[in-house]
């Protein structure tokens, strides 16, 4: 059953530690200088390339018959690189400048066949490409998905905090930028290299004495574009940091604009958002401008052999290179080695830049966190009965505590009811009672047990919390009712079927074996799904966070019954008031001093709780509510 851990953003925002003060950027914290800038920009550079470079290796080595097929086909797709200089001499040395119009017509169809089978050999290129490049991408989805949620309910300094906007960021530009670029480097980077060895070796052939006028401004050009590669880096790092930033901030604003108009913040909301868009222009320049500096390099590699070899063409003449000879190094030039030039330094390289970084993050986003040990021994809750001794919770050493000082003692099989105002504490209940969250102060006791001597697994099996959106997977309706509880005889599961009232959803799916996805289900349909995989589990302890806020009363009615006469403990975080006549006990929170009784006796002796009731009675507390309104 999916465990909530994110608090909502207006809730976050309220409690949040005031950052420090911010320290101009490359000096230490009291204004001392920082030291190793230089190291530790290369070290992020290598650590950046390695990540990369094992992302190639692995796509690869997990496709080895793709990438054979791959290499085979850039190969052939490069060879006619290597012709089509030697074909432009044949035509003009033997063709034009002989007065042989059809030895010319054969040197440049000969150079056109060349391009042809160039362009189809690599067409040939992209499915073999695709069988790499793909399931590579679908695994990063899944490592990447897998860690978010592993530190999202990770507790102490692992757990995750960047919120769903960043996590957002990454699993669709980040991850479809490696996809892009690990296509790029896999497609292009053979071709560059198989190029410009083809180039290289070309003119050696048709004119040696050209090869330094072409080899020397490409080597420089190159030497340059690596030591433009650790500016780079940062800049793009600083470009992925930037949109995360912006799209956390969006998101949060936007969540927030209840509590934003209340307090009359909208001066500093928008400054906050201003100043992050203005953050994300800032960096998006400053890579534009490590992207011109790239385009410099182009014209250094690739325009500047073009104009070596026109100006020394009479002095190669003079020393016996033919006019055919040095036309067909001006082809290979302008027609090979220029386009290769540019797809290095503007597009292979940026691409080489993207998949480094982005790969890095995704690494990092993809990590799971450092298992906690176990506690030795490691006990077992005996039963679903549950105890909170003096627990005090707040979010934030400086925020209040949203539970001060609560006693609370269930007995085994009781049946519990929360109400109080929106806002009060009931969600955060919840998540400290099941041990999503840790408290400040005092100790949660579950089946006789502390809660911090209950080994993981065994505290996964101990107890349910359904948050107040159901979680429903793709699959069968089977798969997603016997989640918790694998291998439930057909009996016991239609039996379930029955007590929930999900008959009729039952057959409408096509029994149990019917496929189910989320799409195609109302919200009060996945409540029930969601609440049927609960009870089918063997957890002593349910808490259900107002999981039957989309059934109609009599539904709702029928669920409480239901878990009723399952054996353990149920706490409802009560959005009906009428939960709480049909409740051995109901809690009160409001804010002051909890307060806790049957039905009846909170209606006689807490004027609050007749306030509550009777609001709901007449309507008016059901009148306007929204989900955030019922998030407690």
């Amino acid at each position: 059953m999916a465990d909530r851990t994110a608090r909502p953003p207006h809730r976050a925002a309220r409690h949040r530690t005031p950052p420090g003060p911010r320290t101009p950027q490359g000096t230490a914290p009291h204004g001392t200088p920082a030291r190793g800038t230089a190291y530790r920009t290369a070290r992020s550079l290598a650590s950046a390339n390695g990540t990369a470079l094992r992302l190639i290796r692995d796509s690869l080595a997990a496709r080895r018959a793709a990438a054979l097929r791959l290499t085979w086909w850039t190969l052939l797709s490069a060879a006619p690189a290597l012709v089509s200089g030697k074909a432009l001499a044949l035509a003009v040395d033997q063709g034009f400048l002989a007065g042989r119009p059809r030895t010319a017509a054969l040197g440049l169809g000969l150079f056109a066949v060349c391009t042809l089978g160039g362009a189809w050999a690599s067409r040939q290129t992209y499915p073999w490409l695709a069988e790499i490049v793909e399931p590579k991408r679908d695994r990063l989805l899944r490592d990447v998905v897998t860690g978010t949620l592993h530190r999202a309910v990770a507790p102490g300094p692992d757990r995750g905090d960047d919120g769903a906007a960043v996590a957002v960021a990454r699993l669709t530009r980040q991850v479809e930028a490696v996809r892009d670029a690990l296509a790029g480097q896999l497609m292009l980077l053979w071709q560059f290299v198989l190029t410009v060895v083809a180039v290289v070796a070309g003119t050696a052939v048709v004119a040696p004495a050209a090869v330094a006028l072409v080899a020397a401004p490409l080597l420089v050009a190159l030497a340059l574009f690596a030591l433009l590669a650790p500016a780079s880096v940062r800049r793009q790092r600083e470009a992925f940091d930037a949109e995360e930033k912006l799209a956390a901030r969006t998101v949060e604003t936007l969540t927030a604009l209840r509590d934003i108009v209340a307090c009359g913040a909208h001066d500093h909301a928008r400054r906050e958002a201003l100043d992050a868009v203005g953050h994300h222009l800032r960096t998006s320049r400053a890579l534009a401008s490590v992207s011109a500096l790239r385009r410099l390099i182009v014209a250094l590699g690739a325009h500047s052999p073009l104009l070596l070899v026109v100006l020394a063409a009479p002095g190669l003449h003079a020393r016996g290179t033919t006019a055919g000879a040095i036309v067909g190094v001006l082809g290979y030039v302008l027609a090979t080695l220029e386009p290769a030039i540019r797809l290095l330094v503007q597009g292979l390289g940026a691409s080489w830049l993207r998949l480094a970084v982005a790969a890095e993050r995704l690494a990092e986003a993809a990590r799971l966190p450092d298992p906690l040990p176990d506690p030795d021994p490691g006990l077992r809750p005996a039963d679903g009965s549950a105890k909170l001794r003096g627990v005090t919770f707040a979010y934030g050493p400086r925020a209040e505590p949203v539970l001060d000082g609560l006693d609370l003692s269930l007995a085994d099989g009781e049946h519990l009811v929360v109400v109080g105002p929106s806002g009060i504490g009931k969600s955060t209940l919840a998540d400290v009672l099941t041990g999503m969250l840790s408290p400040c102060r005092g100790q949660v006791v579950l089946g006789g047990v502390p809660l911090d001597r209950v080994a993981g697994a065994e505290r996964a099996r101990a107890r349910v919390l359904l948050p107040q959106t159901p979680y429903v997977f793709a699959g069968t309706l089977r798969e997603n009712l016997c989640y918790l509880a694998p291998g439930t005889p057909d009996r016991v599961l239609a039996e379930a079927v029955t007590e929930l009232g999900m008959t009729d959803l039952v057959e409408r799916l096509g029994g149990v074996d019917g496929h189910v996805g989320p799409a195609g289900l109302s919200l009060g349909e996945r409540e029930l799904v969601a609440l049927a995989r609960a009870y089918l589990s063997d957890a002593g302890l349910v808490v259900l966070d107002e999981a039957t806020g989309h059934l109609d009363a009599a539904a709702e009615q029928q669920v409480e019954e239901a878990f009723r006469r399952r054996p353990g403990t149920v706490v409802t975080i009560a959005h009906r008031m009428n939960a709480a006549r049909r409740a051995d006990r109901v809690l009160l929170l409001d804010g002051s001093r909890p307060r806790l009784g049957t039905h009846r006796a909170l209606l006689d002796d807490v004027p609050f709780y007749r306030d509550l009731m009777g609001h709901w009675d007449t309507g008016a507390a059901g009148a306007g509510r929204t989900g955030a309104d019922r998030a407690g």
